[in-house]
């Protein structure tokens, strides 16, 4: 088998694709709803409460840090599960292997934590 011929499933399952996006757009282009927008439709949704006021100002960069910690942390802990499916698989050094795992997790959660990256008082 040459080796352009292997591309021949990839090439068809992108122009099926392309085929199916293009359509759906031009039927709904054709047959979807024609409303101009008008005032309340251009204005933001919010539970059903009016604004208050114009949104001013920026986020805490607390938010954006605690999100990141979050991040980090939580796709970490997800080696968690895997791990303990397959524990009598990989033994003593399996289990040596994960504790090693959770010390840096948990050095790495205290370094953030004496930094003060979860003080919100700060």
């Amino acid at each position: 088998m040459s080796q352009s011929t292997e591309y021949i499933g990839v090439l068809v399952a992108v122009v099926i694709a392309g085929t199916i996006a293009t359509l759906i757009l031009a039927l709904n282009a054709l047959l979807g709803p024609k409303t101009k927008p008008s005032a309340v439709k251009l204005s933001p949704f919010e539970c059903g409460v009016p604004r208050l006021s114009q949104p001013t100002g920026r986020l805490s960069v607390k938010f954006y840090l605690v999100a990141m910690l979050f991040i980090l942390f939580d796709v970490e802990i997800v080696w968690f599960f895997p791990w303990a499916v397959i524990l009598r698989d990989l033994g003593w050094a399996g289990i040596a292997e994960m504790f090693t795992f959770a010390a840096v997790l948990t050095i790495g959660f205290v370094y953030a934590w004496k930094k003060g990256a979860l003080d919100w008082e700060k």
